[in-house]
């Protein structure tokens, strides 16, 4: 353990989970939004927005998260000159979030539909009965039933997201992967406890949150 006590070394591994955290957090709120879109798009009446929902999902559950990682940085910052910031690493988290975020939102998407399906259709059709608009019975009675039932899935995606945040390494963010890789390379005694530490370190962190929702979905699991 030699190695994360210089001051430097620690510092950078710290540094590299709070990308991680920051790629986490940001990516999964831009992903739930549009995850929710989405997912209210495939169960519309309306055709367009039914096809719009079906080839998004289905274009994104199906390419590699590395490709679109990489479109965002090749495609829309070097080809289409796409900057969100001055600063190189700031740059690089928001192409991340981009990618990562359109890419889980497919996941989040299919989640949603998924307890749309468990509200019992009868409940849409007494709220049109009395007056309301799909997007009012979506809103007020369904989405509300649908998200207690899917809270064990948003989990497992978080978790997914947590790990794939790593990817964004590969367009130059100084992300855990990264930093690992530097410290192993400057470190080659060391290799199984820097492995270990940061294998350790994700494990803590990610442990926990699986057992939380597990809890909470059976908190808030709709007795049927």
């Amino acid at each position: 353990m030699h190695v994360f006590a210089d001051p430097t070394n620690f510092d950078a591994y710290v540094s590299g989970f709070l990308w991680i955290l920051k790629l986490t957090g940001a990516s999964a709120v831009i992903a739930l939004v549009i995850g929710v879109l989405l997912a209210a798009m495939r169960v519309s009446p309306v055709p367009v927005l039914r096809g719009f929902g079906a080839a998004w999902v289905n274009i994104f559950r199906n390419t590699p998260l590395t490709l679109v990682v990489f479109f965002c940085y090749f495609g829309l910052y070097v080809t289409l000159g796409l900057s969100l910031s001055q600063e190189l690493d700031l740059n690089r988290y928001w192409l991340g979030v981009i990618g990562l975020s359109t890419y889980t939102s497919a996941f989040v998407c299919e989640a949603v539909r998924s307890g749309i399906n468990t509200v019992p259709a009868g409940q849409a059709e007494a709220a049109r009965a009395i007056g309301l608009s799909f997007a009012q019975t979506l809103r007020i009675v369904v989405l509300p039933q649908a998200a207690r039932s899917v809270i064990a899935p948003f989990g497992s995606i978080l978790i997914a997201l947590c790990k794939n945040a790593t990817i964004v390494g590969t367009i130059g963010l100084l992300e855990s992967s990264n930093i690992m890789k530097d410290l192993i390379n400057s470190n080659g005694d060391a290799v199984i406890p820097i492995f270990l530490v940061f294998a350790g370190t994700f494990a803590a962190l990610l442990i926990p949150t699986g057992y939380f929702f597990g809890w909470l979905a059976n908190r808030l699991a709709v007795k049927r």
